[in-house]
């Protein structure tokens, strides 16, 4: 069986294994204040060409995204996002349980949110005369890519920073798989845009080559203060904090982590060039790592007999999107075998 359900299905890269190895009798200071995380950190900084940003390494998503939003916001304060959000649908209420709403709004198939949509929310909110009995859009939050594999322009974005800072609005970029996005084909976004148009994000290493761990870039000085007591108190400060440091060191020398996620994107497009050659189109554009093929019900248990993938979204009464990921370890002798199957299964519709 060959795995295209998801990002994180194999350990480590060989070269941060190496480095948990070589290092591991080495004694350090606890609680991410190590060697290897202030050296990590200062890549970050240089890599985003932002000195004055905080860097915080959380071990997942979920945890980065609701600690983050959880000391942004005061307590009769939500969230906009995307309805596709991954704290709308995807993490069990986690951002609700810190007492704070997400609002949901619609959005398209790429799963994107605009700037004018954005500023409709929250003019609609203050023009209600019962606003003060609702609850007050206090942050955006979006993901690059999208839960579809969609990305932001660098002008998409500079038109909802501007939105955000006219209404008092933080930004907030969840960047579980933000090195498939930097790394995507046509992309005009980099981490110097991110570092100056949002107030936090993160780039994720768990989807991106490391056992575990998110590294938290914070910008905002009103976010700044006393950040890690809300990581203590949300569970997520790492005893251990050197194995987050040390993973984000090693990604980051050598453009590592750049190198391994445009590998994975590369591969991710000899799939849907390959799922379009065999007929069968797409639900969202993706030039990232996730591809997601509409395929007729009856091929699915065809395809599965040798790939996992994810099952999407019913899209008619005979036909189904499923999500086929790639990662970081994905081979390309993988990647032909999937290509090779689909185009069998093209052949005998």
């Amino acid at each position: 069986m060959i795995y295209f359900n998801c990002d994180y299905t194999q350990g480590a890269h060989p070269e941060i294994l190496k480095a948990l190895v070589k290092t591991n009798l080495v004694q350090t200071d606890g609680y991410g204040e190590d060697p290897y995380c202030e050296k990590a950190r200062a890549l970050i900084r240089e890599a985003c060409k932002a000195p004055e940003a905080d860097i915080h390494f959380l071990v997942g998503g979920t945890q980065a995204n609701f600690t983050v939003i959880r000391a942004a916001l005061r307590p009769h304060q939500g969230v906009l996002c995307p309805v596709t959000g991954h704290i709308n649908v995807h993490e069990t209420g986690a951002v609700e349980a810190t007492g704070h709403k997400v609002l949901a709004l619609p959005c398209g198939r790429e799963g994107k949110l605009c700037a004018a949509q954005i500023e409709a929310a929250v003019k609609s909110h203050y023009e209600d005369a019962t606003h003060e009995h609702q609850v007050q859009p206090g942050m955006v939050y979006l993901s690059h890519p999208t839960e579809t594999g969609a990305l932001y322009t660098r002008e998409e974005l500079e038109k909802i920073g501007a939105v955000c800072e006219e209404w008092g609005l933080f930004l907030f970029v969840d960047g579980a798989r933000l090195g498939y996005a930097l790394t995507a084909q046509g992309t005009d976004v980099g981490l110097f845009d991110l570092a100056r148009l949002c107030d936090v994000f993160y780039l994720g290493g768990t989807k991106c080559g490391a056992l575990f761990g998110e590294a938290v870039v914070v910008l905002h000085p009103t976010l700044k203060k006393d950040f890690r007591y809300f990581i203590k108190q949300g569970g997520g400060m790492l005893a251990k904090g050197r194995l987050l440091g040390l993973q984000f060191l090693t990604l980051l020398q050598e453009d590592l982590y750049f190198s391994i996620c445009k590998k994975a994107n590369l591969q991710a497009q000899k799939i849907s060039s390959a799922c379009q050659a065999a007929g069968f189109p797409m639900l969202a554009p993706s030039v990232t790592n996730q591809q997601f093929p509409i395929l007729p019900d009856e091929l699915l248990p065809l395809l599965g007999r040798d790939f996992t993938f994810s099952y999407w979204e019913r899209v008619d009464s005979a036909h189904s999107a499923i999500r086929l990921c790639t990662s970081w370890a994905t081979t390309d002798e993988e990647t032909d075998a999937l290509c090779s199957a689909i185009l069998r299964l093209g052949k005998a519709l």
